[in-house]
């Protein structure tokens, strides 16, 4: 057994022995990467990857090309870190404790929890019944800065295979300003049509940013 066979060896341990709470962030970073990068020291990575992006959570939600711009940072490794932050979202949707969204303040509530403070644009589709029980959340899009890139088809498949009676949409804007642009507006309009036409109904679209929303339904721009 080499050095650095023995050192992983022993944080594994200390990990199944005393949890994540026994661990500084650069530790668990470090741990991590042992499953992506297997014969390197990962000390050095991960204190790099935090001095870079600032915090645990930003390195975990960095996308893939910027993380593989840290040296010692492979494609591996960058896979790994977002699908470590992704399932983190995952869990964590209020969707899968929350399962009523009937109004514009849960819509809100939902979207805010979901999405303030990530630092790329996403874009998500909720499915509800005619009750308001969530049956689905996905992501649309990820990373681009207009809503021009939403895809009809795939926002009419999800709806289609959720069974869905209503729509709701939602992305950020990490600038900071929940307004909508007129390509925001735009784009909306085209997926309320067509799903319209199913009669499906496009309830509502969120947008959130700086810790508050803004309603498209409620600021009278769906009619």
């Amino acid at each position: 057994m080499g050095l650095h066979d023995g050192h992983r060896q022993r944080m594994r341990q200390q990990f199944l022995s005393h949890g994540p709470q026994s661990m500084a962030d650069h530790e668990l970073l470090e741990l991590a990467l042992f499953y992506a990068i297997p014969r390197r020291d990962t000390n050095e990575t991960a204190h790099r990857l935090l001095e870079q992006f600032g915090s645990l959570d930003r390195v975990l939600t960095a996308p893939e090309q910027e993380l593989e711009q840290v040296e010692g940072v492979g494609q591996n490794a960058a896979v790994l870190l977002r699908l470590i932050g992704a399932m983190g979202d995952r869990a964590r949707q209020p969707g899968r404790e929350e399962k009523i969204v009937a109004s514009v303040d849960q819509a809100g509530a939902y979207f805010l929890r979901l999405l303030d403070g990530q630092r790329t644009e996403q874009l998500y589709q909720l499915c509800v019944d005619g009750k308001g029980k969530v049956l689905s959340c996905r992501v649309l899009s990820q990373g681009q800065a207009d809503m021009t890139v939403l895809s009809l088809r795939q926002a009419v498949e999800n709806a289609l295979l959720s069974g869905a009676s209503g729509v709701f949409l939602a992305h950020n804007h990490p600038s900071g300003v929940a307004l909508p642009s007129q390509a925001d507006v735009q784009a909306t309009v085209q997926v309320r049509d067509a799903l319209k036409r199913l009669d499906i109904r496009l309830i509502d679209h969120i947008i959130v940013a700086d810790g508050d929303y803004v309603s498209m339904a409620s600021s009278g721009l769906l009619r």
